[in-house]
């Protein structure tokens, strides 16, 4: 039985998978936005408020920007509606 990982898996070649979201822009469409954030929101933050501190995001910019279209953020369900 294998206890270490092959030569060619990448966390032996020391490759940076991980995406800085600091340096991600966020898409210019409101509908693009909106899916981009309500997926994140989903999948990898648990509030608002992480997703915008990790990603170097103005909360209150990006909750005008939303509702500006119709989108409200419900805290309750995590997501934009």
């Amino acid at each position: 039985m294998r206890t270490t990982a092959p030569e060619y898996w990448p966390e032996k070649r020391n490759f940076a998978l991980r995406i800085n979201y600091s340096e991600m822009e966020l898409p210019k469409d409101p509908m693009m936005l909106y899916s981009m954030v309500n997926m994140k929101l989903r999948d990898e933050y648990s509030s608002l408020d992480t997703l915008c501190e990790d990603m170097n995001v103005n909360r209150a910019e990006l909750v005008k920007e939303l509702a500006a279209v119709g989108f409200e953020y419900s805290p309750k369900n995590n997501c934009f509606r």
